[in-house]
């Protein structure tokens, strides 16, 4: 075997090999999760030299200065803020959900008015108007990091598949008996799923546009999905009080994760697959091993519905939003609360990390989104300007672009610009 070359991936830290096997080229990842600024190069090089062979004395010093660079990224950012870029009307009725492309050059918008709606992040120019459905467009993604299709969910029980660039449909897909109302590309955008009112979910493949399989289990609608990062297994989160893991290849129930007593608002894999998250409407969240199914942990503290749940990208750590006005910081390996998260007047229903995981981001009924320090739990930055409840929030992959979304029919930009004055 014969090292070739490495790639960076920035968020989360990872290292790619690409090397020789043989006349064929294969590439390895060495994820370095647990990198923060303070981590002395020298040691985690000699720990990564232990592991893999194909980094000789030649190599060591070309890697120890990519894990500079990768600690660089983590903290370039910490000491800016964002500023008001511009506010798009984007549709006539109320947005639904917005996403970002992988480079945040490009988002879009779902509506009420049964449109998705493609924008120029940049100049806050329309450059598709993806027409078609009957109903309400309540899902909507790209198929990150390529960013070349779009899937879009409406009320109409159907999913329909876009080409990014032109605007046009590829495939509709038929066969939920009510309303679509999650959907998310695996990694490699080879499939969508579907979760829908129905209770069920599909798999559909992305280039023929046919069924690959119907996930049945669930008595009550399916509210929330996740691929986990391999795209082996998909989780999906239902009002029937439990969440499922299921085998992407078979269509197979793994396991089912049984434990809340109300409905799931939602589920996420942790990077690394070994976690699955849950936030539900009672109170709590929990934290199951996807191996085995069982629960290893239940996060506790809010005093009412807790309305979403995420892990940074790392893994290591757990943000909750609640409608009892307050968002959490947990811990993925202790399950302690590390901050609480205090400032907004009324539910949080949005929260997010950014790419480098310092900053959790909030979106809230109060009409503001807040940007908090993950270490201290103080509110850095309150983001001001809509007019109604701020149901969606988003960074970009470099995390120097922020997105609001309103019910007051707007979407707001904020870009990175200058540094924070304390």
């Amino acid at each position: 075997m014969k090292l070739k070359r490495f790639f960076l991936r920035y968020f989360p830290p990872g290292i790619i090999l690409e090397y020789d096997k043989g006349g064929c080229l294969m590439t390895k990842s060495f994820d370095l999760l647990d990198l923060t600024p303070g981590t002395n190069p020298d040691e985690l090089l000699a720990e990564i030299r232990q592991l893999e062979p194909l980094i000789t004395e030649s190599r060591a010093d070309q890697v120890k200065q990519l894990i500079i660079r990768l600690q660089q990224k983590q903290v370039q950012l910490d000491h800016h803020r964002f500023c008001f870029s511009k506010e798009l009307k984007a549709h006539v009725l109320p947005l639904t959900n917005v996403a970002f492309d992988k480079s945040g050059s490009r988002f879009i918008t779902g509506s009420y008015d049964r449109t998705c709606r493609v924008w120029d992040t940049a100049s806050g120019t329309e450059l598709h108007r993806l027409e078609g459905h009957r109903n309400v467009v309540y899902a909507v993604a790209f198929n990150n990091p390529y960013g070349d299709k779009i899937a879009t969910g409406s009320f109409d029980k159907t999913c329909k598949m876009w080409s990014a660039e032109t605007g046009k449909c590829f495939h509709t897909f038929r066969g939920h008996t009510a309303e679509i109302v999650c959907l998310a590309f695996n990694p490699q955008s080879t499939l969508v799923a579907t979760g829908s009112m129905d209770t069920t979910a599909k798999l559909w493949d992305v280039e023929t546009g046919e069924e690959v399989a119907t996930l049945t289990g669930h008595t009550a609608e399916v509210t929330s999905l996740c691929f986990n990062s391999r795209g082996s297994q998909l989780a999906t989160g239902s009002f029937d009080h439990t969440a499922t893991i299921w085998d992407v290849a078979s269509g197979r129930r793994l396991h089912a994760l049984v434990g809340h007593r109300a409905e799931i608002s939602n589920v996420q894999f942790n990077w690394d697959c070994s976690l699955v998250v849950t936030g539900s409407i009672d109170k709590t969240c929990k934290l199951w091993e996807s191996v085995s199914g069982k629960c290893v942990a239940t996060l506790v503290g809010h005093k009412e519905e807790v309305l979403d749940v995420c892990f940074d990208l790392s893994g290591q750590l757990i943000a909750t939003a609640s409608a009892d006005g307050t968002a959490r910081v947990f811990s993925a390996t202790t399950h302690q609360c590390l901050v609480t998260l205090e400032g907004h007047d009324g539910e949080i229903s949005k929260i997010c990390f950014s790419p480098q995981g310092s900053r959790v981001l909030t979106a809230g009924s109060d009409k503001t989104a807040c940007l908090w320090d993950v270490q201290s739990g103080v509110c850095l930055q309150v983001l001001e300007g809509h007019t109604d409840e701020i149901f969606s929030c988003a960074f970009n992959y470099e995390g120097d672009t922020i997105i609001t979304g309103s019910k007051d029919n707007t979407c707001r930009i904020w870009y990175v610009t200058l540094p924070w004055t304390m």
